[in-house]
C-alpha cells in the first residue's frame, strides 16, 4: 500500500500554504486530497481551478453529480465517492440519485441516464466515442459545450483519482458516513 504525505499550511511548500489557506476557508476545513496535492503547488492550483471551473459549467447540481460520481465510480476512488456523496448532500442532490450512482444502478431520468452513459464512454473509451454516441446525447438534449465539460470534469478527476489511489488518501471525517467500496467482481 503505498502513502504520500498529508500536507498542512505549516508543512506545505510556501506556494502551497495561499491554496491551502482558501480552501480551509471554502470547506471549513482542509480536505485529505488538498493536503496530499499540496506537495505540489501546480497540481493544487490545477486541481483547485479546474474544480471552479466545473462547477460554473453549464451543468446543474445533479448533473454535476452525474459526471463527477460516474467518474469516480468508474474509477473506484476510495476517497472522492465518499466526497462526494457528502458534496451532493450539500448541494441538495436527492440522495436516490447518489445511491444509484454509487450502486452502478438505473438513473432516476432518462437525461441523467444519458449523461451517465456518455460520460462513461469517454472514460472507458479515452475519449473515443462514435458520432452515434454524440447523436444520442444530443437528442437528450445536450450539446458540443457539454461534451467539453464532461471532458473538464474527467481532467479534474483524474488529478484526484489518481492521486487518491497513489497516497491512499484517508476520508475526512466529515465524509466517513458516506464511506464506499467498490463492487467485488
Amino acid at each position: 500500500m503505498t502513502t504520500l504525505k498529508v500536507q498542512t499550511i505549516e508543512s506545505a511548500p510556501e506556494a502551497s500554504k495561499p491554496l491551502l489557506e482558501q480552501s480551509l476557508k471554502s470547506f471549513g476545513m482542509i480536505p485529505g486530497l488538498h493536503g496530499v496535492l499540496a506537495s505540489s503547488p501546480q497540481i493544487l492550483e490545477a486541481y483547485q481551478t479546474l474544480h471552479k471551473l466545473f462547477t460554473e459549467s453549464s451543468f446543474n447540481a445533479e448533473e454535476l453529480t452525474v459526471v463527477w460520481q460516474t467518474i469516480n465510480v468508474e474509477h473506484e476512488c476510495h476517497y472522492c465517492v465518499p466526497a462526494h456523496t457528502g458534496i451532493a448532500n450539500m448541494m441538495k442532490v436527492d440522495s436516490e440519485l447518489s445511491e444509484a450512482l454509487r450502486n452502478r444502478t438505473a438513473m432516476p431520468n432518462e437525461k441523467l441516464q444519458v449523461l451517465h452513459d456518455f460520460t462513461l464512454k469517454v472514460v472507458r473509451n479515452r475519449g473515443h466515442v462514435t458520432q452515434e454516441d454524440l447523436d444520442t446525447f444530443y437528442a437528450a438534449g445536450y450539446g458540443e459545450q457539454q461534451v467539453l465539460e464532461v471532458i473538464l470534469a474527467l481532467s479534474q478527476k483524474v488529478i484526484s483519482n489518481y492521486t487518491n489511489h497513489i497516497a491512499n488518501t484517508p476520508v475526512d471525517e466529515a465524509f466517513q458516513q458516506f464511506a464506499w467500496k467498490p463492487e467485488t467482481i
